[in-house]
Parts: structure tokens; C-alpha cells; sequence
């Protein structure tokens, strides 16, 4: 049985959530979101908490039990109070523009990296930090890791794209021989 399955997710004040055709709506003051769980979980709202619960015992409905509410969960988080991801730039010229709807990286290449936006994502750069904020938690880290990807932090230098909490273990350079 999973535990975080059988756990309840409170709904706050100011949040919508419903269940229709197989579907979880939910809303809240910051959007709306929508998620299609599983066909062996059900979903229902009760009272002011949205519960899981299984209609076939098997392996992989047991499996997707727990993820179904941690989806829940994070969707009411997500439009009651948001999602954040913070990308620091460290290098020497590295950097980021926010140019409409796209994102120019400029991080040691000959040429400069463009990204586009996706929607419901909003990127704010200041000095050498890009703050990203989004309802949805999925596609902020899925855009966060691809900017991340294209200059990922080195341990000699320290140079590269890091998320704002990663540590990056430097490596002692070479040593001349004696």
C-alpha cells in the first residue's frame, strides 16, 4: 500500500478543484491547471480534501497511486502559492536576456543560445540570476533542466549554468612536477 497515496490533500481557501469526465480541474488565484490520473485511481473531493483511492489492486495501479497524489498535490500548491526555480550564471561574459517571448543565453559559445518561453512560465533576469516562476511544476523543471543543460557547471573552474541551491564540488586543478 502506499503511503503517500492514502494521504489526503488539503485544499486551501481560494482553490477550486473538481472532478469530471475523468479529469482533475483545478483553480486557484494564481491559474488553472488540469491532470488526467490513471484509470485505476479514482479521485474524489471531500469536504475540503481531495482523496485517492484505488479501484484495481494490481502492481502498476499501486505504483501510480502515490504519483496520482503527489500530481494533486502539487497542482493545488502550484495555483494557491506557485513554483520557483532560480538558475545562477557564473563565468566570465556569461548571461541571459529576456527578449519577448524568447530567452537568449550567453554562455562561451561562438553563437548566442535562444529558448523559447513556454507559456505559463515567467523569466526575470537580474545581474547574473534568472528567477523562473510558474503554476505548473512540471514545466518549470523540464525548462529549468534544458537551460541548465546547455552549460552545466564544471568542477575546475566553477563556470556554467547552476540552480541557485546545487553545490558544485570543485576539483584541485593540475600541479607541476617537482
Amino acid at each position: 500500500m502506499s503511503r503517500i497515496g492514502k494521504m489526503p490533500v488539503e485544499i486551501p481557501a481560494g482553490v477550486k478543484v473538481a472532478v469530471a469526465n475523468g479529469a482533475v480541474n483545478i483553480e486557484g488565484p494564481l491559474g488553472k491547471l488540469q491532470y488526467a490520473p490513471h484509470h485505476d485511481v479514482k479521485v474524489a473531493v471531500e469536504g475540503s480534501s481531495v482523496v485517492c483511492s484505488l479501484v484495481r489492486v494490481n502492481r502498476q495501479s499501486r505504483a501510480t497511486w502515490g504519483s496520482t497524489r503527489a500530481h494533486l498535490n502539487n497542482m493545488v500548491h502550484g495555483v494557491s502559492k506557485g513554483w520557483k526555480r532560480t538558475l545562477e550564471f557564473n563565468g566570465v561574459g556569461y548571461g541571459a536576456k529576456v527578449q519577448g517571448p524568447k530567452l537568449v543565453l550567453t554562455v562561451g559559445f561562438s553563437h548566442d543560445v535562444e529558448f523559447e518561453i513556454p507559456k505559463g512560465i515567467k523569466c526575470v533576469m537580474t545581474k547574473n540570476i534568472l528567477d523562473m516562476d510558474s503554476v505548473d511544476r512540471e514545466a518549470l523543471g523540464t525548462f529549468a533542466s534544458k537551460v541548465r543543460k546547455v552549460q552545466p557547471p564544471e568542477p575546475y573552474l566553477g563556470k556554467g549554468i547552476k540552480y541557485s541551491d546545487e553545490v558544485v564540488r570543485r576539483k584541485a586543478g593540475k600541479t607541476g612536477k617537482k
